[in-house]
């Protein structure tokens, strides 16, 4: 397939078996087919790399397999190895994604001419007596405005390797090591362009990292403190935003 069309969906998996599969099927769904899944197994001790041999005799999709857990970061950087596509995109392995997704945000990207984009989507509850939410994003997000922002979801991520120096993909390995990617990124002179059209449903589960709202502002506090290097003063003042946001995109 043509490297300069090609996606590469990298996806860590970590005892996973209730959601793998849906999401395999789910991607093979996508109207845009130059693409390739990369499954990194990141040591389960459950039936998830069982069930992803399932689908290795299609040649768009790959298995990585860790011999023990190291976590999404880590995970994700071996699955970037042996990416040959020109676009990456993250995927969590719960989430799933509209079918046209691929096709419309290589569109966008094309037409602003951009490297790193990123679109609306919807959240998906386990709790039936909370309704889904829709979380819309600008158009642009720059460093700054970033750090005060919440909306840009690993799972809609689309990133240009003909624009990224690679050592920017490579994600470190600290909590909330997406978010510290996308601002790294950022601080580097790239802009966010957000596809406002929800493509991308996000599966909140009850033991899923981000629905632990406690543990999720200590990783973003951790990150400007100990990532981005910010003083007391300054890790307020951005803190302050991301829990107004990140209650506002609740709401």
């Amino acid at each position: 397939m043509n490297y300069e069309e090609k996606v590469s969906i990298i996806i860590p998996v970590y005892n996973e078996e209730k959601w793998i599969r849906q999401t395999i099927e789910n991607l093979k769904e996508q109207i845009y087919k130059n693409y390739e899944i990369i499954l990194i197994d990141d040591g389960s001790t459950d039936k998830s790399k069982q069930i992803i041999l399932e689908y290795t005799d299609d040649e768009n999709i790959k298995l990585i397999s860790l011999e023990k857990n190291v976590g999404p970061a880590i995970a994700r950087n071996e699955g970037l190895k042996i990416a040959t596509g020109r676009f990456i995109c993250f995927q969590d392995a719960d989430d799933l994604w509209e079918k046209h997704k691929l096709e419309k945000q290589i569109n966008f990207m094309k037409k602003n001419d951009c490297a790193f984009s990123y679109t609306a989507f919807k959240y998906l509850n386990d709790n039936k007596l909370k309704k889904d939410k829709i979380v819309n994003v600008p158009l642009v997000l720059d460093y700054k405005k970033a750090l005060k922002d919440t909306r840009i979801l690993t799972t809609s991520v689309m990133l240009d390797r003909n624009k990224i120096n690679k050592e920017l993909l490579q994600m470190p390995n600290v909590p909330a090591e997406d978010v510290a990617t996308w601002w790294n990124i950022l601080k580097n002179g790239f802009l966010a362009y957000g596809l406002d059209e929800v493509l991308v449903y996000y599966h909140i589960t009850s033991n899923r990292l981000t629905s632990n709202k406690f543990k999720s502002a200590k990783n973003r506090w951790n990150v400007y403190r100990k990532v981005e290097g910010f003083n007391i003063l300054q890790s307020l003042y951005y803190f302050s935003f991301y829990i107004f946001n990140a209650i506002r995109k609740r709401l």
